[in-house]
């Protein structure tokens, strides 16, 4: 039987995670209601679901369980969606627009946008610890994201960010705040995925370590050329922002050609690393393609 292609297994990993996420997002109707309808609409319609592509593709590997792998989609995004909702208010980046439509604190109020981050949060480890997996494997699963999450992750890398603003970072500087603002949570997600259909030894999680480092790299990269070449419209968010407010990217540091190489050789590094995978990690490197060819 001839596998789906790319594409057509994309779209339908995004399909099933709207369906997904919808379901695990309380009901807009319930109370207290306008905190139910922001949350919804600051995870529903929109966004390239990156991350439970990559849960679903690190799931393939190891044959995990379709309805392991949504729990595990639907909580890495709601944690990336949270995160989106406080990087865009006012005390942080301040930005009107994202996925093409008005931030949540434009469209509702600031005070609703801080509950939303809070509410999604704690959303995410409600569904994660939940469903048919072992309770070790579930237990491991939400340690996984909330170490992702944290001071040692996503947010110490927007704490680092915040910090460094008008300051002239080393390249190595600025791959330590990318591997966590950014890395923490890819890497998160394919460790989800692998973990919904396995144990793994180590030479498993450093292959997969390496992927999800190199991706995440890759993609920050190409993150700093379209803040740098795209417009806001192709976007969906404010573009040219870092450089408004001089803050320290790839495009900065090294120029528009030497970044774009450096996301292509990271592109082929993430090739390698899954070299002891074989075939059955095909949708990985087609997602290492798309990270770094996207045009959004």
């Amino acid at each position: 039987m001839t596998s789906p292609s790319f594409e057509h297994w994309m779209k339908q990993v995004q399909a099933d995670m709207e369906v997904a996420l919808a379901h695990f997002l309380p009901e807009a109707a319930r109370l207290p209601q306008r905190l139910h309808a922001a949350m919804r609409y600051a995870t529903l319609d929109g966004g390239k679901r990156v991350r439970p592509l990559l849960v679903f593709a690190a799931g393939a590997i190891f044959d995990a369980p379709a309805a392991t792998l949504a729990r595990a989609g639907a909580a890495v995004e709601m944690i990336h969606a949270y995160s989106l909702v406080h990087d865009d208010m006012p005390c942080m980046d301040d930005d009107a627009l994202r996925r093409g439509k008005p931030t949540v604190h434009v469209e509702f109020d600031e005070a609703t946008a801080l509950l939303v981050g809070d509410a999604l949060q704690a959303q995410a480890f409600i569904v994660l610890s939940g469903g048919e997996a072992s309770p070790d494997t579930r237990l491991a699963m939400v340690n996984v994201l909330a170490q992702a999450s944290g001071s040692l992750g996503m947010c110490g890398g927007q704490a680092i960010d915040l910090a460094s603003v008008g300051l002239q970072l080393s390249i190595e500087q600025l791959e330590h705040m990318h591997h966590l603002k950014t890395g923490a949570l890819l890497r998160a997600a394919v460790l989800l995925g692998a973990m919904a259909g396995a144990t793994l030894d180590d030479e498993q999680t450093l292959a997969l370590h390496a992927y999800a480092q190199a991706i995440g790299l890759a993609f920050q990269v190409v993150d700093d050329v379209l803040d740098a070449t795209a417009d806001s419209a192709t976007l969906g968010k404010t573009a040219g922002k870092d450089a408004a407010d001089n803050k320290p990217t790839y495009v900065s540091i090294l120029g528009l050609d030497a970044s774009r190489a450096l996301a292509d050789q990271l592109c082929r590094d993430a090739h390698h690393a899954l070299l002891p995978f074989g075939d059955k990690a095909q949708r990985l490197r087609e997602l290492a393609d798309l990270i770094v060819q996207r045009k959004a």
